[in-house]
């Protein structure tokens, strides 16, 4: 079993299922090729709709809240990561043109049982992200009702242990006598639990506007690819507008004196919104997803996903010093920090018309979510390890219908009873184990010469490099390696010794195999903010994986393609 578990999918048998057009068997009245629309434009725009929406108009106040100014240092060192990362996603995108992101990827480096870990992992990212989008969504559009005097109750608008918590909190801080801690926030939460129909801990408390948006987009999603693009770009040239302009006005009430201190919580303060930005750039897992729907994947790919990663890392740094400078940082710790600072300076006619671009920002995120989801379904059951029916492709619309339909479901339940910050953890945990697996996998590619119109990953050999950095990195953080063994709870700093062990491995190995410089210093760098993540984030994603792992021997296992050729 060991080495049939770790079977590859070779590159070329990859590309001839897809020319073949994968034969549905079990329905041969249907087609089962999508449909190639999408150009380098499309998907440069594509990329800033994923990544310029809930990252942007939201959680970036919870980030800005904990890292103060400087949460800035934190969006370069995220824009250096995702540059590592977005050139290895490159270089596979250039060779294996096919839907499936980095489940594809990993099943013709790794092998089928890491591939599974993958695609699982991805389900779990694309339905915990989308389910963040939507609920962001929820808030931005119940505001917006507010600017036009239309109020909805407080109980369907959130979810019920948001209610149950400020409910609690507020009992508490009251009985203490500390009702000047009592937020706003805390107080619309409160009035949820208390108008909400049902009878002491059984109340009705769910965000049905987050419910509403999801059945929106799943079906925009499943009458076509080309209908799709439209509504993305038209979105997105809307939200960049608006960005900019929240730049060029914001820039005019800017105090420099909120700049001081820099860091107020020192670099520590920074990094507890890795969650909350990085939460972003699942986008660039979105956009290869949709390889078989380019007209020129190996060429458009690569630079519709470097493309998109310069903007938005641009508008990120600009838009986290205009905030910051415009009100004191602690202030920020609030679900519509564009739309809130703005209403703190007097100016609430600009606070509505933010209002109004988020609702459509966001919305376009969750419209590139739920194209991508679909797609590692899809992929996935073309190889056997999920049911036929996954791999469907609808005749009239050229979408996989099944798997839309299902991820529609998967994503509008959970969005009714979840909160953002539970949601935003697991979301870029995926999002990190993707990229790490996505720069270790081009690792094991073997090396091709460059051909004319695609893109290759330059080569820098790391033999001598690496080792510098990691002898200079232990002698910087001697004092954080020494506190990780001292102290209380030390099991919790687990996934910073998982960190050394891969950064003295990579060192070795760099040393004596002469490995590429950029896929290392991704997996690295990658690694190490899923280091910086809660400790109990990593309990629920090793809890998801092995639930994974036991469909996968109870179904996948028995059921892959690729198994029943090679027996």
């Amino acid at each position: 079993m060991s080495k049939s578990i770790f079977r590859k999918k070779s590159v070329s048998k990859i590309l001839s299922d897809v020319a073949s057009g994968f034969s549905d068997s079990e329905h041969p009245g249907s087609t089962s090729q999508l449909q190639k629309a999408l150009n380098v434009k499309d998907l440069t725009l594509m990329g800033i709709a994923a990544v310029v929406g809930a990252g942007i108009f939201s959680t970036i106040g919870e980030a800005s809240f904990n890292g103060g100014p400087g949460v800035t240092l934190l969006f370069v060192l995220t824009a250096i990561t995702c540059g590592f990362s977005a050139m290895c996603y490159a270089e596979f995108a250039s060779r294996i043109p096919v839907a499936g992101s980095a489940y594809t990827y990993a099943y013709a480096s790794f092998g089928e049982l890491i591939a599974w870990i993958i695609g699982w992992d991805l389900l779990m990212e694309y339905a915990i992200g989308n389910i963040a989008v939507a609920i962001s969504w929820s808030e931005y559009f119940v505001n917006l009702l507010e600017g036009f005097k239309i109020h909805l109750p407080a109980w369907v608008t959130l979810d019920y242990f948001s209610a149950f918590t400020a409910h609690e909190k507020i009992q508490e801080l009251t009985a203490s006598g500390h009702t000047a801690d009592i937020t706003d926030r805390m107080r619309l939460a409160a009035e949820a639990w208390a108008t909400a129909p049902g009878s002491g801990s059984f109340k009705f408390i769910a965000n049905i506007p987050a419910l509403l948006i999801v059945i929106i987009i799943t079906y925009l999603v499943y009458v076509g690819i080309r209908e799709t693009k439209k509504a993305t770009n038209a979105m997105v040239y809307l939200k960049i507008g608006v960005v900019l302009a929240v730049i060029l006005i914001g820039f005019f009430y800017i105090t420099p004196a909120n700049w001081h201190p820099f860091l107020p919580n020192g670099f520590g303060g920074v990094m507890k919104g890795v969650s909350g930005v990085f939460f972003a750039y699942i986008g660039f897992d979105a956009i290869s997803t949709t390889a078989e729907e380019c007209q020129n994947p190996q060429r458009d790919l690569p630079k519709g996903m470097i493309y998109s990663l310069i903007i938005c890392t641009v508008l990120y740094i600009l838009i986290a010093l205009v905030l910051t400078g415009m009100v004191n940082y602690k202030d920020l710790q609030v679900g519509d920090p564009l739309a809130y600072v703005f209403a703190k300076v007097g100016l609430n006619n600009i606070s509505y018309v933010i209002s109004v671009s988020a609702v459509v920002a966001t919305a376009s995120v969750l419209l590139i979510f739920q194209l991508g989801q679909p797609r590692i379904w899809m992929s996935m059951s073309r190889d056997g390890l999920l049911p036929k029916a996954f791999s469907r492709i609808h005749p009239k619309f050229h979408t996989p219908s099944f798997a839309t339909v299902v991820t529609g479901f998967v994503v509008a339940i959970p969005a009714l009873f979840l909160n953002l910050t539970e949601v935003t953890n697991l979301t870029s945990i995926g999002t990190l184990f993707a990229f790490v697996l996505v720069c270790g996998g081009v690792l094991l590619l073997p090396r091709e010469e460059a051909v004319r119109g695609r893109f290759r990953l330059p080569y820098i050999n790391s033999q001598f490099i690496v080792p510098i950095l990691f002898i200079a990195g232990i002698v910087i953080f001697w004092g954080k390696v020494m506190n990780l063994i001292s102290g209380e709870n030390v099991h919790e700093r687990f996934p910073y010794f998982l960190f050394i062990i891969l950064s003295a491995t990579l060192t070795v190995l760099s040393f004596v195999k002469k490995l590429s410089l950029i896929p290392v210093l991704g997996l690295l760098s990658c690694f190490y903010l899923m280091a910086e993540l809660e400790y109990q984030s990593w309990i629920r994603f090793l809890a998801w994986l092995i639930i994974g792992l036991v469909i996968y021997f109870t179904y996948g296992y028995k059921n892959s393609v690729l198994g029943k050729q090679t027996s």
